[in-house]
């Protein structure tokens, strides 16, 4: 990515992070979104919690650790997933870096990502920078190379995209449970852990409890 087109994938994600569900207020005071049309699970079974996020979001990189701590403490019965989100064609490498990164199994170098390009001003917007940064962690340069750009991975991001348009995503981060409800930290009255008692509350209705 060049760095005429840094600007507008910044400008793009931190949009989208202060845009999301500008719905009615009947809606936001409720804390969650009807999801219309309800939509199938990738997982047979399990209650889906969908993490849509992305790297340049400040909000995602707030929110992950009080995510992670969730992921511990789940039903048995959620299954959890993330789901890089690209507002534009310039943001596809960072979803290939996620599942880049999952594919290599090193999930720990997700929460280390947001840090680096937060934390750390770290430009991790294209390939070469993304590969150097991995393995300055230890990832193999070469096995990285190969994952970031294979059929596996493309077809994760277009999964992804898929995802996004069938729920209509227009910000992140959001949650999607059960294919049914969405919510987020600003539907959930600008809070982060309000999100997080957001999700516990919408999974025994997913359930139909």
């Amino acid at each position: 990515m060049s760095s005429l087109s840094l600007p507008r994938v910044l400008a793009a994600a931190a949009l989208a992070a202060t845009t999301f569900f500008a719905g009615p207020s009947m809606a936001q005071d409720a804390g969650y979104v009807p999801v219309t049309p309800a939509q199938p699970s990738d997982t047979p079974g399990k209650i889906e919690v969908l993490e849509f996020f992305a790297y340049t979001c400040p909000h995602c990189a707030a929110i992950e650790p009080m995510v992670e701590d969730w992921v511990k403490t789940k039903p048995a019965d959620v299954e959890f997933k993330r789901v890089p989100l690209a507002f534009n064609a310039g943001m596809k490498p960072l979803q290939q870096f996620y599942y880049t990164l999952m594919a290599l199994d090193r999930p720990d170098l997700h929460n280390k990502a947001f840090n680096a390009i937060h934390g750390e001003r770290k430009r991790l917007f294209d390939k070469k920078a993304m590969g150097e940064w991995a393995a300055e962690q230890g990832v193999d340069r070469a096995k990285f190379d190969a994952v970031f750009d294979s059929f596996s991975v493309q077809t994760q991001v277009e999964r992804a995209n898929q995802l996004a348009q069938a729920y209509h995503v227009e910000g992140t981060p959001s949650f999607a449970v059960g294919g049914k409800y969405m919510t987020s930290p600003v539907l959930a009255g600008n809070s982060y852990d309000g999100a997080i008692q957001q999700i516990n509350k919408l999974i025994p209705m997913a359930r139909g409890q």
